[in-house]
């Protein structure tokens, strides 16, 4: 393997925009692949959680974050009906794995943007991928829509997320499930009445709605922010809009009266985006001279919070991959497999066990959860494995991977 290698980061979110600067660091050189005609963020908040701090302090890029986001001690959520706590979940009960950092994706996005602009990285947008092809040089070239094609790559590192066309190409892609409940989701004023500036607050009525509200920081100017969102199955998103505003409205408030401020700053369903989720696991992120880091690789519902945190973790894997065997790049890749793999997978099992409690039509599955989950959290060593589970310390993978604990805030 040369030791300067040229590579495709395809996607500009930020699984690419870490891994293209873990690869240059190394003194390979990135090129970044993005779609949109500007590279620009999708999404509204997240919890960025200890491990994703680790890379992050690991990159020098988290005094920046923490300026802009909002502590997080504890997730806790309510029954709708009786008030009765039935999650409950602070960082505290495990000192050692920090707290959580509630952030804008726009201002984690623009953190690591201007780094990568700062590092000297080329983006090429209006790069949309569908493809890609061997090439007589013996590397890999990428298919773009209108059957253009690129130069050669020694490697390309797919950071497309769930939806990637180049899924085909790993050695073992295993097969992608769409998960039948999403959610609207907005970013709207902070609201502090009856609402806690350090916790992730969640309402449930059963298992068929789920409530939201995150503190996520603040704008460039001060002003501070929170994420709401709604949960909902998927085939009812349509008749949800034909029944109007007001009256999904009056549906939330029946939950959650507190959500009124939020619900008023609110104009129309075009302040909302509806996020679909999908279950995929790839049994192996790699292929020839191909590389899957984040959703690409391992896509699942954001019950844990996980996504973002699990994409930094695959960037500085791959890192350590291309450094440790710079003189084999399928010795890298397959490195790099190993170090994700068992990580990835006991999150992605943890989610998909959990995520029917919170997101189905299962009656009986909250009724454990109100009544004995609720109970058992209490319980030692409960409290301290979802305080690790939360925080992505399960397997211990800042250690796996060579990262510093992140410095308190």
């Amino acid at each position: 393997m040369p030791k300067s290698l040229d590579i495709a980061i395809c996607g500009a979110g930020p699984a690419g925009l870490a891994t293209a600067l873990y690869l240059h660091r190394l003194g390979h050189n990135p090129l970044i692949l993005e779609r949109f005609d500007a590279p620009r963020p999708i999404g509204s908040g997240l919890i960025l959680q200890p491990t994703g701090q680790a890379v992050l302090h690991d990159l020098g890029l988290l005094p920046a974050i923490v300026a802009l986001g909002s502590p997080i001690d504890r997730l806790r959520g309510l029954d709708a009906r009786t008030g009765k706590v039935v999650l409950d979940v602070g960082y505290s009960a495990l000192p050692k794995a920090g707290r959580g950092l509630g952030i804008h994706r726009a201002a984690l996005f623009d953190v690591l943007h201007e780094a990568v602009l700062a590092a000297g990285i080329p983006i090429r947008t209006s790069s949309e991928i569908v493809t890609l092809r061997d090439v007589a040089s013996g590397k890999r070239a990428l298919v773009f829509a209108g059957d253009r094609q690129s130069e050669g790559f020694d490697l390309i590192a797919d950071c497309l997320g769930s939806g990637s066309p180049l899924k085909a190409h790993s050695r073992a892609p295993g097969k992608s499930r769409p998960l039948a409940f999403g959610a609207v989701w907005a970013t709207l004023p902070w609201h502090g009445d009856g609402f806690d500036a350090a916790a992730l607050l969640q309402r449930y009525r059963a298992a068929s709605v789920m409530a939201g509200v995150l503190p996520i920081g603040k704008r460039a100017d001060g002003a501070r922010l929170g994420a709401f969102f709604w949960s909902l199955r998927i085939a009812d998103y349509e008749a949800l809009k034909a029944d109007g505003l007001e009256a999904w409205k009056a549906a939330v408030l029946e939950n959650w009266p507190e959500t009124a401020p939020y619900l008023e700053a609110i104009g129309d369903f075009g302040a909302m985006t509806l996020a679909r989720y999908a279950h995929h696991t790839m049994t192996d992120p790699t292929g020839d001279a191909l590389a899957f880091v984040g959703d690409s690789a391992h896509s699942t519902s954001p019950q844990l919070g996980q996504g973002a945190n699990m994409a930094l973790l695959d960037a500085r894997a791959l890192y350590l991959g291309l450094r440790d065997h710079e003189d084999d790049l399928g010795a890298a890749l397959t490195h790099y497999a190993g170090l994700r793999r068992n990580h990835v997978r006991l999150y992605q099992a943890l989610s998909a066990m959990f995520t029917p409690f919170y997101q189905s039509d299962s009656l009986v599955l909250p009724l454990i959860r109100d009544v004995f989950v609720s109970l058992l959290a209490r319980i030692p060593p409960a409290p301290q494995f979802l305080a690790a589970m939360v925080s992505g310390s399960l397997l211990s993978p800042i250690k796996k991977l060579g990262l510093q604990q992140p410095p308190r805030f």
